[in-house]
């Protein structure tokens, strides 16, 4: 059997993260433009089983989640689940699943920074969408070079500013749903059973729904990449992740719960949110550009986030010698901060800067193909995640029993290995009926071939590693 690749050496980052910035990331991390902007194509196509389709998709991630979670408890780096791979898989692996989500990560940084800037330039017509674009990013790599602790706080704030948005709307809602608000009655389950009943669209729309919101529910891996830069990385990461079962189903199938209950599925307008459709519908004043900024905040938090996770992919992978090593360049600590990765964000923000260029000039052409490079990729990364889960997990165990009783896992992976197996094969259904989608079927194919070219990469270099004269042995 094959040596697995030594340990990774100790992290070199500064740990300016703290619990709360690390609670309010995940917090952040399910609440973005999808669920604002995204959730009306889901309605569109399941109706009021939108309300199942979050569910599915949210199990599904709950799971991955669980897994991630788990490693990096036991093992934190700042290369998150492409460390986990590599020590699971191998160097093919980690490899792989690495230069892929950094990939994924400064190409979406495009669509947020591009939709920021409309949203910026219909408040101030006079600054061009690239000045904004501009803005926008200076800010934020200005914040990522300085010190961790100030990306911590910008999503700290971000974060709050949504869930409470969130909340806010649940609990006007509520109110409309039983006929507590002025001019408003109760509204019962006429919405949830008229219109085509429930499934309007059968099973078949329950399953189009979960392939249209799935991807709303990326980017919650970041935490456990930020996890690495915290005083105690085990604890933090795994108080962050239990907490994922009941962000997702208070803030995202409660949401959908209450729009299908206070309005019927097929007043939803294309293109509008249905969060502005059914605030505007309880009479609260000005419900578009309330939302407006709540869609502006959510965009600018992923976009910060984004930088983030991919600046610290890359930096990982140069420390493993996958990435030049030049990007290995930390700064120094002072009182202020240090211990930033600058290189490795100047790199990442600078193919974001090519990113968005090609989505200002070519949207329709160059850019969208770049896009559906990387429209199913998140797929892969998941299904890395759990199988590098049924590699590592036996060997957690080993170290949590010679550590003792005082030191057993953080976190654990409910009912190891069987629903990590049904992830796996959920996942593999995902990627079948999209297949089988015509609207999604490009993404699937363009994403395979993003793949299957830096899977050819991989090979390529452990061929040559393995060729290599093994001077020094």
């Amino acid at each position: 059997m094959r040596d697995a690749p030594p340990p990774a050496p100790a992290e070199p980052l500064s740990p300016g993260l703290k619990q709360r910035h690390l609670t309010m990331l995940g917090l952040g991390g399910v609440i973005g433009a999808g669920l604002f902007v995204g959730s009306g194509a889901g309605i569109a196509v399941a109706g009021p089983a939108i309300v199942v389709s979050y569910l599915v998709a949210g199990a599904l991630a709950v799971l991955v989640m669980r897994m991630l979670g788990e490693m990096s408890a036991a093992m934190p780096a700042s290369g998150s689940f492409s460390v986990h791979a590599e020590r699971a898989l191998g160097r093919w692996a980690g490899f792989s699943v690495g230069w892929l989500y950094w990939f994924l990560l400064v190409v979406v940084l495009a669509v947020e920074a591009t939709a920021a800037a409309r949203i910026a330039h219909g408040w101030v017509p006079a600054v061009e969408p690239w000045a904004w674009v501009l803005v926008f990013m200076v800010v934020f790599t200005t914040a990522n070079l300085t010190a961790v602790k100030n990306f911590g706080e910008f999503e700290f704030w971000f974060a709050a500013l949504k869930v409470c948005a969130i909340v806010a709307f649940l609990v006007l809602g509520t109110l409309a749903v039983f006929g507590l608000l002025p001019e408003t009655d109760p509204v019962g389950l006429t919405n949830l059973t008229g219109r085509g009943g429930f499934l309007p669209n059968g099973w078949s729309g329950v399953v189009s729904g979960v392939l249209t919101v799935v991807f709303a529910f990326g980017g919650l891996e970041v935490l456990t990449i930020a996890a690495a830069e915290t005083d105690d990385p085990a604890r933090a990461v795994g108080r962050a992740v239990r907490s994922a079962v009941v962000r997702i189903l208070f803030f995202y199938v409660g949401s959908m719960l209450v729009i299908v209950t206070v309005l019927p599925w097929t007043a939803q307008q294309a293109g509008l949110s249905p969060y502005v459709t059914v605030l505007d519908s309880i009479g609260v004043p000005s419900a578009g550009q309330i939302m407006n900024v709540v869609i502006f905040v959510a965009l600018l938090s992923a976009l910060n986030a984004n930088l983030y996770g991919s600046s610290r992919m890359v930096f990982s992978l140069a420390e493993r010698g996958e990435a030049p090593r030049g990007l290995l360049k930390v700064s120094g600590v002072t009182e202020r901060g240090g211990g930033v990765p600058r290189r490795a964000v100047l790199a990442s923000v600078a193919f974001g800067f090519v990113s968005v260029l090609l989505n200002l000039e070519w949207p329709d052409t160059v850019f969208l193909y770049l896009l559906n490079s990387v429209g199913a990729v998140l797929l892969f990364v998941w299904a890395l995640i759990a199988l590098s889960q049924l590699r590592l997990r036996p060997r957690i165990d080993r170290e949590a029993a010679a550590s003792g009783p005082a030191r057993g896992p953080v976190l654990r992976m409910w009912c190891y290995p069987y629903m990590t197996w049904l992830t796996l094969v959920a996942l593999c259904a995902v990627l079948v009926l999209m297949l089988a989608d015509d609207s999604a079927r490009g993404q699937v194919l363009w994403s395979a071939g993003a793949t299957a070219v830096v899977l050819l990469v991989a090979w390529v270099r452990e061929v040559r590693a393995r060729r290599r004269p093994a001077a020094g042995r």
